[in-house]
């Protein structure tokens, strides 16, 4: 009777125990280590980042990363929540060898840290993920640009979109030689380096072999001395391209003054004096257009500009017969000569912008929708 009361106190006593009361010892795991720590460098990238990745520690709140270099200790590089398994650092520095290892930190403030993993080291990759959509984007252009172009050296008559002011080009340099009056062109007051003064110069060439074949002078001040000595080459060889070297004169193109405002003077005097009949102000401007355009109104020249200068747009609209706007300056070459190179160029570039920006609505309107990331996707190669 004793052994039966006895066992049925025990039952009650069970009974009302809390739940998982007598499982509490049997079932508290001790703090554990991160396992499977491994450390990389980080692929496809263009170095300076070692890649760590292990499996969870059950419970663990945290995870801190240290990192050790040469001839020294340990110390955090960062911490994470624990629900992470992997961390890339991009404070190394490439062919150093570093030490890795991750610390588990627990709600109850137990710290427990993983084996070291040494001697990992970071280079830069051939092909960098990151840039993956630029990648893409330049092998779409290239191959578009290939294509336009195989298709002009064909014969085929490509369509490009009438320019007012390179209509007028003839026109201009046509009335020039009526009149007996030089050509005035004026490639901008910048330097070299700029793709406006680049795409100034290419036009030059074209309007110089014209001036070649009607027997017209045209002059060309300059106000940088690279520019200048560049000028001087373009216009040589446009006369001996038109059949005309002999016509060709040495002081056509000249170098003027470094200043801006002294040259936009200078210039001014030119236009003054000499009275061309057509000025042509191609290439980056800034305070001096207004100067220039304005001076040129007065003498009765017809005046065509293009800049790739927004501010300066306004001052050439109001005072030049027509005008070049932005990207209609790089086309102005292309459009001229009609040489097939540059005109399938002129094309693809054209396709390129409009398939990148059917790429950028589709990619807006599905991130919307999904929610998805389609920069980061394009920009990680989907890493």
């Amino acid at each position: 009777m004793k052994r039966t009361g006895l066992s049925c106190v025990l039952l009650l006593l069970w009974l009302l125990a809390p739940p998982g009361t007598a499982q509490v010892a049997g079932d508290t795991a001790a703090p554990a280590a991160p396992t499977e720590v491994k450390a990389k460098d980080t692929p496809f990238d263009g170095g300076g980042s070692i890649s760590i990745e292990w499996d969870a520690a059950p419970g663990a709140a945290e995870y801190r990363i240290e990192r050790a270099g040469p001839d020294e200790d340990f110390a955090e590089v960062e911490t994470i929540a624990g629900e992470a398994t992997h961390y890339a650092d991009g404070g190394v520095t490439d062919a150093v060898a570093y030490d890795y290892r991750v610390v588990a930190i627990f709600p109850s403030g137990a710290e427990v840290a993983s084996d070291p993993i040494t001697g990992i080291t970071s280079a830069p990759q051939w092909f960098e993920g990151n840039l993956f959509g630029v990648a893409l984007a330049i092998l779409i252009f290239t191959g578009v640009v290939v294509w336009y172009i195989r298709r002009a050296r064909s014969g085929e008559q490509l369509y490009v979109r009438r320019i007012a002011g390179l209509e007028a080009v003839e026109e201009a340099v046509g009335r020039s030689t009526e009149m007996g009056r030089p050509v005035l062109y004026v490639p901008g007051t910048g330097t070299m380096s700029e793709m406006g003064t680049i795409a100034s110069l290419n036009l030059l060439g074209e309007i110089a072999k014209k001036t070649a074949e009607f027997g017209t002078q045209i002059k060309v001040p300059n106000r940088d001395p690279v520019v200048y000595t560049v000028a001087r080459e373009i216009v040589k060889g446009a006369y001996t391209t038109a059949g005309r070297p002999d016509a060709y004169d040495p002081d056509s193109a000249f170098f003027v003054v470094e200043n801006s405002l002294a040259f936009a003077g200078a210039v001014g005097g030119i236009m003054v004096r000499e009275k061309p009949a057509c000025n042509f102000f191609m290439g980056p401007f800034h305070a001096e257009s207004l100067i220039l355009a304005e001076t040129g109104s007065t003498t009765g020249a017809i005046q065509i500009a293009g800049t790739d200068q927004i501010p300066q747009l306004p001052f050439f609209v109001v005072a030049c017969d027509y005008t070049l706007m932005g990207e209609e300056l790089y086309a102005a070459s292309a459009y001229i000569s009609r040489e097939p190179l540059m005109l399938g160029a002129l094309k693809g570039e054209d396709i390129g912008k409009v398939v990148f920006g059917l790429f950028l609505i589709i990619g807006t309107i599905l991130s919307l929708l999904t929610g998805w990331d389609f920069g980061r996707i394009l920009s990680t190669g989907g890493h």
